[in-house]
């Protein structure tokens, strides 16, 4: 059977994977689940994942969520995938994984939490935590300033000194990818310091391309509307979409 890929594309680990398979010409199946209609909330995507978040895979009859234990799955279970993406070398694996937990206890929190404060919640007319806002711009920018000077530090362009990407790079990456939605003068206050951090996320798009920037164009038709005020104003029902859908990424 096809790999089964269980995804909405205004998730960030579900782009990663997305892109992960179309990179590696690993064949599959993309069934969207619609965060906006609650669509991973019913019986029937609890039976893929239970913890009813996405993305989820189902691979013949074994079935996986969690997004960096899919992209070690798929790194390793899929021939043809380069060993740089997540290398046979134990030490190497090990210093991956270290940045792949670091990613979800400092980058994913600070990201998800601001751009949700300062951008999509105003935007659409809603209060919003300005505590948290506050708390996670300090976490961003310390999350920055650690890839900028620890996670790249090395020869190579990737994160640990690498020459060409690994499945962290693609996921921390597609996470940064969520403050396009801000304006250009709060991404620049974020990115400016960090030259080292442009220039990584710019090799990871090329090592990608074109499937970096066709995964995304969900998350630009986003950008566009939200900075269309009068146009979400009219467009009710879209604009509820747009706050489910980004309040529930998993």
């Amino acid at each position: 059977m096809k790999l089964e890929v269980y995804a909405d594309r205004m998730s960030q680990p579900s782009r990663a994977g997305i892109i992960f398979c179309k990179v590696n010409g690993i064949d599959y199946t993309e069934l969207k689940v619609d965060i906006s209609k609650r669509e991973h909330l019913t019986p029937e995507f609890a039976e893929i994942n239970p913890m009813k978040q996405l993305p989820a895979i189902v691979d013949g009859k074994f079935k996986l969520f969690e997004s960096h234990s899919i992209l070690i799955y798929l790194a390793c279970a899929f021939p043809g995938v380069a060993d740089h993406w997540y290398p046979a070398d134990l030490f190497k694996r090990s210093k991956i994984h270290s940045v792949l937990y670091w990613h979800h206890s400092n980058l994913r929190r600070a990201a998800a939490t601001y751009v949700t404060n300062t951008t999509i919640l105003p935007t659409l007319g809603h209060p919003s935590n300005q505590q948290a806002a506050a708390e996670a711009e300090k976490l961003l920018f310390s999350s920055l300033s650690k890839i900028e000077s620890f996670w790249l530090k090395g020869d190579g362009p990737f994160l640990l000194g690498g020459n060409q990407p690994s499945i962290a790079d693609l996921s921390l990456v597609c996470e940064l990818m969520q403050l396009e939605v801000l304006d250009e003068k709060d991404r620049d206050r974020f990115f400016g310091p960090y030259k080292k951090v442009q220039q990584w996320i710019k090799h990871t798009r090329n090592a990608t391309s074109p499937h970096f920037d066709n995964v995304h164009i969900i998350l630009m038709k986003v950008k566009e509307k939200l900075t269309n005020k009068p146009l979400m104003e009219a467009n009710h029902g879209g604009a509820r979409d747009i706050e489910k859908r980004w309040r529930s990424r998993m």
